[in-house]
């Protein structure tokens, strides 16, 4: 029987925070559809390295670049390292990011970790896409993680995190504008509450977000990595400008 061809094969992808968590499982799902893949960490060495074993295991090519998302020259280099080692790049995805929580109130809120979450995960990826967009082929793939507390603030102190991926999905709406004319599709996926080292589904949180479920549980990031993988394939050519919540049916 003669095997179908893999929905990526032949492309070429970028995932920013893909030594860990949902970023990780996107890389290994998109190589598994037949990309070959560079992915960014922040100082996770050892699982990067890792992760890029798993991807070079599958018969793909897997390229790890250390970057600091807050720093608009290192995500340039990582954009361009990315093209030049794989020759090429169709697919970005804007997976990096960085949790802060606290109250508006608070007078002893750490405003310094605020503005840096700010950087990383609105300046980080709008960066990325600015430096993406000139070397990506037309008809290329651009996905971005946000939350669905852009949409639904499921508990008090997360406004500031919050808002950073409200900007996020307004870009991507903004941005399918924009490439529309060439082909490239931008799009939005929302987890909801999924089991990182980031959000555990032990946390403090965990309580609460699961009653806020309608499946009442946590999902994983495998979960979030094939809703990228869809978007970043060929069956997702006329979608763009869109927001898919993954999340058990929290936004329900």
């Amino acid at each position: 029987m003669t095997s179908l061809p893999l929905p990526l094969a032949g492309k070429a992808a970028l995932v920013t925070g893909g030594s860990r968590g949902i970023g990780a499982a996107i890389v290994r799902r998109l190589a598994r559809d037949g990309a070959d893949v560079a992915f960014s960490y922040a100082a996770s060495r050892g699982q990067a390295d890792q992760v890029a074993a798993e991807v070079e295991a599958l018969g793909r090519r897997a390229f790890a670049i250390q970057a600091d998302q807050a720093d608009p020259a290192a995500v340039t280099a990582l954009v361009r390292d990315a093209h030049a080692e794989l020759g090429r790049l169709d697919i970005l995805v804007n997976s990096a990011g960085v949790f802060v929580t606290g109250m508006v109130d608070d007078p002893q809120a750490d405003l310094a970790a605020f503005d840096r979450q700010l950087a990383v995960n609105v300046k980080g990826v709008a960066n990325a896409v600015r430096a993406a967009v000139p070397l990506m082929a037309d008809g290329g793939r651009i996905v971005s993680i946000g939350t669905t507390g852009a949409v639904h603030v499921p508990f008090p102190g997360a406004a500031d995190y919050i808002a950073t991926k409200a900007a996020v999905a307004a870009y991507t709406r903004g941005w399918a504008r924009d490439l529309g004319p060439r082909g490239i599709t931008v799009n939005l996926v929302q987890p909801g509450a999924i089991n990182t080292e980031m959000n555990p589904d032990d946390g403090p949180f965990a309580a609460t977000l699961k009653s806020l479920a309608a499946l009442g549980r946590y999902g994983q990031p495998e979960d979030i990595a094939a809703a990228v993988a869809f978007l970043a394939g060929p069956d997702a050519g006329y979608v763009t400008g869109a927001t898919l919540n993954v999340d058990g049916g929290q936004s329900a």
